[in-house]
């Protein structure tokens, strides 16, 4: 007989990340205060490959306007600033020959919409995936029924995978309300 709990955990576990995801992917977006989190997806040319800028310099906030970049090797601010152009991030450095600044300006009201639109994708896209761990699941449920699972177990464990689904569904829905906040907060 096939343990219906594993596909439950397994569902769980597929929604989970979706979460995790969505949270990484919502602090990247900059809401008008400084964060480091923002040059997470910025790649510096270290040594012949691509590294994230965390590997080869510290990030720090001194205040909630600025980020500043400490390179760990002097030689490496070019390909930290140049890196910085070409990445989405959209503030361009100050360098003082010892570390980079980066001030963050203050948000436009339609800046701060277009935010708020695209944290609403990613949070649709979250959902998306949830929903989709969710169906995998309970199609996954129903075949068990032909290898002798009986029905009503199929049936609770079918309940408690929407039970699941519709937490999951909350959690995404609060990570993006308070997105929102943080975004159009002035």
């Amino acid at each position: 007989m096939v343990d219906t709990k594993q596909y439950v955990k397994s569902a769980e576990e597929k929604m989970a990340s979706a979460i995790e995801y969505l949270d990484e992917q919502l602090a990247r977006i900059r809401a008008g205060k400084a964060n480091p989190k923002i040059l997470d997806g910025v790649k510096v040319p270290y040594y012949g490959s691509p590294v994230p800028l965390s590997n080869v310099a510290t990030v720090t906030t001194p205040d909630a306007k600025t980020i500043m970049i400490t390179p760990w090797e002097k030689n490496l601010m070019r390909d930290i600033e140049k890196a910085i152009m070409d990445s989405d991030v959209g503030i361009t450095p100050e360098n003082n020959g010892e570390v980079i600044r980066l001030g963050i300006p203050p948000l436009t009201e339609e800046r701060r919409r277009a935010l708020a639109k695209q944290s609403k994708q990613e949070a649709e896209h979250a959902k998306i995936s949830v929903r989709n761990a969710r169906r995998d699941a309970i199609e996954v449920l129903k075949k068990s029924v032909k290898e002798g699972v009986p029905e009503d177990v199929e049936k609770d464990a079918e309940a408690e995978v929407q039970k699941i689904h519709d937490k999951f569904i909350r959690k995404i829905d609060d990570l993006y309300a308070a997105k929102e906040k943080e975004i159009m907060t002035v």
